[in-house]
């Protein structure tokens, strides 16, 4: 076939380099994997067809087995955005090895954008009928299969060297360092090791673990994450100060009694980042591996302090909860606003979680307020707050307008189905054609096999999506009958002195306080604007009706 027209067209060529983690700590013959050599390959090739050189995009240290790379995604907006129109790389496992995806970039993706895909050891040329571009769906399907033959023998090798009571971790937990002479046994660390025998001692003598906190704190003592080096992230705003749960992780780790213990945690898959927690059968524990820094008794004793805690907190939990309860939220951080029944002045208060936890470290402010005179002015404006609303609404005019509202959220998951059936029956046409091709002789049954199993992959996806989306169309379509109970469930509450927990989940999403005691009330339905309402401190009895709450005859 003539290929003339290819050497009139202009190509901005991108380089896309990958080398994985293990590929790094590779030792090559050669050293072609290299991100240098990558590059000196793939630019001669450019240079060397007259090709114009775009951009090297590198990503030095992940993983083939998904598309979560910084400079894969950033090769993915300049084609979108019509910077590059040939994408040049080294060999197909370059580019990726989940079957799946690379399968999409190179059949679906890249064609549908006008792009001229190269892989120079395959010898693959999206824009030539070549026959050597026929074996690439099975050279990307075996590197799928490599990476996860490859992932298989690595866990074989940690979990043996698990048993051996070889730590094989990132990084030794606070206290410990790895033996210089022997990276698999971990050796006190001189300077924090000190740090976790006081924790524990301290929590043996009965001291709160919020005060072993800011003891560790006052002392300018490094966190764990601090002492690490770890880059600070938004879930690590304090990371110079010590928390309650940085404090319980130590308590609760048995590494710190001379056992190592591992298998925890482990990924889904071979092709995902996400982590799960294993039930402890699975964990892998071994005996005396390394120098304890507590004794087993004192481990145990702090073990049983934590589990009749919990009794006690569980036995608190299971009183009658206040009708506020659970719907109460700190405007400032977030956290939920708690309600305590304060034992030594006989009445309930309300809080913030996050501040009562630890009031001297100062993570936010307090929103203090008894209790029953909260819950009165909340009764008191939520009901001026939807007399005012019936006022101005016609019932049946409100009920057509949350209606409608349902109505839209129903077309926009119409117009979604009709997409993924759309994307399914496209699909399913692949497949027939493959299957006619099968018929007629053009490919063995093998080849029909590989080529059409990426296909039914994303066919039982799509199915799934549809369900789910299907699903949630009845039930929005059930609940669309059920609309007028929600003015039928106002009606109530303005019909009673006093409403029931159940009637104001059923129409109040949150409420929030601010540090300025301005109380906003947030409905569960668009058409109810939020209500905010300025909490009155009235300077009344602390203590006006006790445990039990208000009696019933006032």
């Amino acid at each position: 076939m003539n290929y003339d027209y290819l050497a009139k067209t202009s190509f901005n060529a991108g380089i896309y380099i990958r080398l994985s983690q293990e590929d790094r700590d590779k030792k090559y013959d050669t050293d072609s994997e290299s991100v240098i050599n990558q590059k000196e390959i793939l630019k001669e090739y450019v240079e060397k067809n007259g090709y114009n050189l775009y951009k090297a995009y590198v990503d030095d240290g992940f993983t083939g087995t998904n598309f979560d790379r910084p400079a894969f995604k950033e090769m993915i907006e300049d084609i979108k955005n019509k910077k590059i129109n040939m994408v040049v790389v080294k060999d197909l496992s370059r580019l990726g090895r989940d079957h799946v995806m690379t399968g999409y970039y190179i059949e679906t993706f890249f064609p549908e954008n006008r792009i001229r895909f190269i892989s120079l050891v395959e010898n693959y040329d999206s824009m030539k009928n070549q026959s050597s571009n026929d074996s690439s769906m099975f050279i990307i399907a075996f590197n799928d299969y490599y990476s996860k033959q490859n992932s298989l023998k690595i866990r074989n090798v940690l979990d043996s060297k698990r048993r051996e009571g070889k730590f094989i971790g990132s990084s030794p937990c606070y206290g410990y360092k790895r033996d210089p002479d022997d990276k698999g046994h971990l050796i006190p660390d001189e300077n924090t090791s000190k740090y976790v025998k006081m924790i524990f001692e301290w929590r043996a003598e009965g001291v709160k673990i919020s005060d072993i906190a800011t003891r560790l704190t006052d002392m300018g003592v490094k966190t764990p994450s601090a002492y690490k080096n770890l880059q600070k992230s938004s879930r690590l705003k304090n990371n110079d100060k010590w928390t309650i749960s940085s404090i319980k992780k130590i308590l609760q780790n048995k590494i710190y009694t001379g056992d190592m213990v591992q298998h925890c945690q482990t990924n889904i898959n071979y092709k995902s980042k996400k982590k799960i927690t294993l039930d402890e059968n699975f964990w892998i524990t071994v005996e005396g591996t390394h120098e304890p820094l507590i004794s087993k008794d004192l481990f145990m004793l702090v073990e049983k302090m934590r589990k009749s805690h919990d009794r006690s907190a569980k036995s608190i939990n299971n009183r009658k909860r206040r009708l506020l309860e659970g719907l109460v939220f700190c405007k400032e951080c977030g956290n939920r606003i708690g309600i305590t029944y304060r034992k030594n002045h006989d009445y309930w208060s309300m809080n913030c979680n996050r501040y009562a936890r630890e009031p001297r470290r100062r993570f936010c402010t307090p929103h203090f307020f008894p209790y029953e005179y909260f819950e009165e002015q909340f009764i008191n404006n939520i009901q001026i707050c939807l007399k005012d609303l019936f006022s101005k609404l016609n019932i049946k005019e409100l009920n057509e307008e949350i209606i409608k509202l349902t109505n839209n959220k129903s077309t926009d998951l119409e117009i979604r189905k009709a997409e993924l059936e759309k994307e399914k029956e496209k699909l399913s046409l692949a497949i027939q054609v493959l299957y006619q091709d099968r018929l007629s002789g053009s490919i063995s049954v093998d080849t029909f096999r590989n080529l059409s199993e990426p296909y039914e992959k994303k066919i039982k996806d799509i199915s799934n999506k549809l369900l789910d989306v299907e699903t949630e169309i009845l039930k929005r379509k059930h609940n669309s009958t059920k609309i007028p109970d929600y003015t039928q469930n106002i009606k109530k509450l303005l019909n009673l002195k006093k409403p029931t927990k159940d009637l104001l989940k059923s129409l109040i999403h949150k409420i929030e306080v601010d540090d300025n005691r301005v109380v906003t009330i947030i409905f569960k339905n668009q058409f109810l604007p939020d209500y905010s309402y300025q909490y009155i401190d009235e300077n009344l009895n602390r203590n006006p009706y006790g445990r039990k709450g208000k009696p019933k005859n006032k």
